[in-house]
């Protein structure tokens, strides 16, 4: 036996992987159009140059893998899942199809919708590898721009960039709520300027793109929080109040551990949604593919 193995070719790993899949040295060679001398030849160069005996030959008819055999199946097939893989990912760079993509969505996407368009997109572009980046208001905006991401879902800027362009993919319902002890969800209906005089719990844009600016601001008292799973842990904590997408709260307001508020100055309404990319650098395949896929979404929305 030797210290040393030698470099098994990847044809003799998948006469190996034949071997095992088909049973019988015979029945390797039918599905590989060889002679079943061939296979036995290539068999045996593989085990000589191992330097380990990878079937049992003798105690039974049909070769069984030994310990060691099946130790190098296993690598076997991780080294061909891995060059399928390698010449997959080439066949659609040639192809035009982009070797990865770097996503960007805002947080207020409902998660439904992330789910849905990601499994969809691994099943359809199983080769191309994602990035995903998850911020809020300006941020989408700006990661695209600097080139950080080549498409995002954005939620509403004032103005338009030249240098951005939008698609819309639908929007996201707004409401305002508390938690069910909160003085605003006990008094029920609310007067005129009530919500002034309670803490709003209000997202920061993280970018210089909005910086300053507010986004349904309406307290005078506001605790400023950089992600919506804070915002949602300090609203159910009775901390504050503030606007949240529907989806992401409505087991919240049937379990009543948050509640609608009526307050005729902040009633909420529609975040919108568009898919950006940069005007200078227009989607490949599979991110327009992706684009396609939240149009489809927000239109099956509107027809439900």
């Amino acid at each position: 036996m030797t210290s040393e193995p030698g470099t098994p070719t990847l044809d003799q790993l998948r006469v190996l992987l034949t071997v095992v899949e088909a049973g019988s040295f015979a029945g390797a060679a039918r599905k590989l159009n060889r002679a079943t001398s061939v296979i036995s030849y290539s068999i045996a160069n593989l085990e000589s140059q191992l330097g380990m005996t990878l079937f049992d030959r003798e105690s039974t008819r049909k070769p069984q893998l030994t310990e060691a055999g099946r130790m190098v199946l296993a690598e076997a097939r991780t080294v061909a899942s891995g060059i399928d893989g390698l010449r997959a990912k080439v066949k659609g760079m040639l192809q035009g199809l982009e070797a990865e993509l770097h996503l960007v969505l805002d947080v207020l996407l409902p998660e439904e919708r992330v789910v849905d368009a990601l499994t969809s997109f691994r099943e359809q572009f199983p080769t191309v590898s994602l990035h995903l980046h998850i911020e809020t208001l300006g941020a989408v905006t700006k990661l695209v721009l600097d080139r950080v991401a080549s498409i995002g879902v954005s939620g509403p800027l004032d103005g338009k960039r030249a240098e951005i362009e939008r698609i819309s993919i639908g929007s996201v319902k707004m409401i305002p709520v508390a938690a069910p002890g909160h003085p605003l969800a006990l008094s029920g209906h609310n007067a005129p300027g009530a919500s002034r005089e309670h803490i709003q719990l209000v997202l920061t844009d993280r970018s210089p793109l909005t910086q300053g600016r507010d986004f349904a601001v309406v307290s005078s008292r506001t605790w400023r929080l950089a992600d919506l799973g804070s915002k949602h842990m300090l609203l159910k904590a009775g901390i504050g109040w503030g606007n949240m997408p529907v989806p992401m709260i409505s087991e919240d307001l049937k379990s009543s551990r948050l509640v609608h508020l009526h307050m005729p100055d902040a009633p909420g309404g529609d975040y919108t949604l568009d898919a950006i990319y940069r005007s200078d650098t227009p989607p490949g395949p599979a991110a327009s593919w992706l684009i396609k896929r939240f149009e489809a979404q927000a239109k099956a929305d509107v027809a439900r």
